[in-house]
């Protein structure tokens, strides 16, 4: 049987509660009680028996949080299907935005302010500068996904950004920008570094900044996706209806540690990290957004706003003959991840294989939301 998460919750989450109880944030709190109670009686659900051979099966309804490692990966392929509809026929760069470890407590502390802080002021650095007409000369199209966390559940935020190659120029035509060069990279950390602290600042007049932000160069990750449009589509898909560690990635759970494997970056090995269970509750709910903060946006001609014009410019590259329909097939889920349409399958026992499962009781939720 699978560890899950919600297991080191149901064990250990009422001694977190006691041990932090007038520092825990509402969103932390909401997440410990929907992770424990999802897919579980208190919930409710129903139960369905064979009318063959009485092969009982009890379903019980998922709790929704955005956070939980059960429940949201199911909205992901949608997603990706939604956003392989808007990718254009031209060679899409990979940008990731950091910043420096000295303002990562200060961010963790303004959650609200400064994720739309850290969003803003990379989507405007990356506009303004495509903008110039050194450069693009026109308007670029973005999407953003926020990460907050790295392998080793560490609190580490950052936005990566995927970006066609190429913009949108004042006349309506579109530029292809050069396959493997799209802005400066220098350039564009400087920009992003003076955009930040600006709306930081404006956002939280009150703080005190440190200084040492300003004496070193921020880190910006920014290559062509030559691994291919649909790989990185892919990656970022994975995070956007989950969070920071998925259940199979959990080894052992005891009173002692709580351990997780994963992937060293510098040598692609698999390691183990062992965590206390209230240090591992700690650093999974540190990664739980604060309500109504958007973890996916999308700005240029990306932005919602702008799909007729989006629409116009496939159009366009259909009519250049730089788009088939063999390109739309094929980023079409296969047979195998799509529901069965017949209900029978369905409904048919997986025990004897003859009968059908009927519901026969419902369960009713006895759900109490923490206040």
């Amino acid at each position: 049987m699978m560890l899950e998460v919600a297991d080191v919750f149901r064990r250990y989450g009422p001694a977190y509660l006691a041990r932090f109880e007038n520092d825990i944030l509402p969103s932390h709190r909401r997440a410990l009680a929907d992770l424990v109670q999802c897919r579980t009686r208190d919930l409710g659900g129903y139960a369905r028996q064979c009318n063959q051979c009485g092969h009982l099966v009890y379903s019980y309804r998922s709790c929704g949080n955005r956070h939980c490692p059960k429940c949201c990966g199911r909205y992901t392929e949608s997603w990706l299907e939604k956003q392989r509809d808007r990718l254009l026929p031209v060679t899409y760069f990979h940008i990731v935005f950091t910043i420096p470890s000295e303002l990562r407590q200060i961010v963790r502390a303004n959650q609200k302010a400064l994720y739309a802080v850290l969003f803003r002021s990379a989507a405007q650095a990356l506009m303004q500068l495509s903008a110039d007409p050194k450069h693009l000369g026109g308007q670029i199209g973005i999407l953003a996904v926020l990460h907050t966390w790295t392998r080793t559940i560490g609190y580490h935020p950052h936005v990566h950004c995927l970006v066609p190659g190429g913009a949108v120029m004042p006349n309506g035509q579109w530029t292809f920008s050069h396959p493997s060069y799209l802005v400066p990279r220098s350039a564009l950390a400087k920009l992003f570094r003076g955009k930040f602290m600006a709306m930081a600042k404006a956002a939280l007049p009150n703080l005190e900044w440190p200084q040492a932000v300003w004496q070193k160069t921020w880190g910006i990750y920014l290559k062509p996706a030559v691994q291919g449009t649909d790989k990185v589509l892919d990656y970022l898909g994975r995070y956007v209806h989950r969070v920071a560690l998925t259940n199979s990635r959990i080894q052992r759970i005891t009173d002692d540690a709580v351990s997780i494997r994963y992937k060293d970056a510098s040598t692609h090995s698999w390691k183990t990290a062992h965590f206390s269970p209230l240090q591992f509750i700690a650093r999974f709910l540190q990664h739980v957004l604060p309500a109504r903060v958007v973890k996916v946006r999308y700005y240029g001609i990306l932005h919602p706003s702008k799909q007729p014009q989006l629409s116009q410019l496939k159009a366009l590259f259909m009519l250049a003959g730089l788009l088939h329909q063999t390109c739309v097939e094929a980023n079409r889920p296969t047979d195998s991840r799509q529901k069965p349409e017949n209900n029978e399958v369905l409904c048919r026992c997986p025990q004897c294989g003859v009968g059908k499962m009927t519901i026969c009781e419902v369960i009713y939720p006895k759900r109490i939301r923490p206040p």
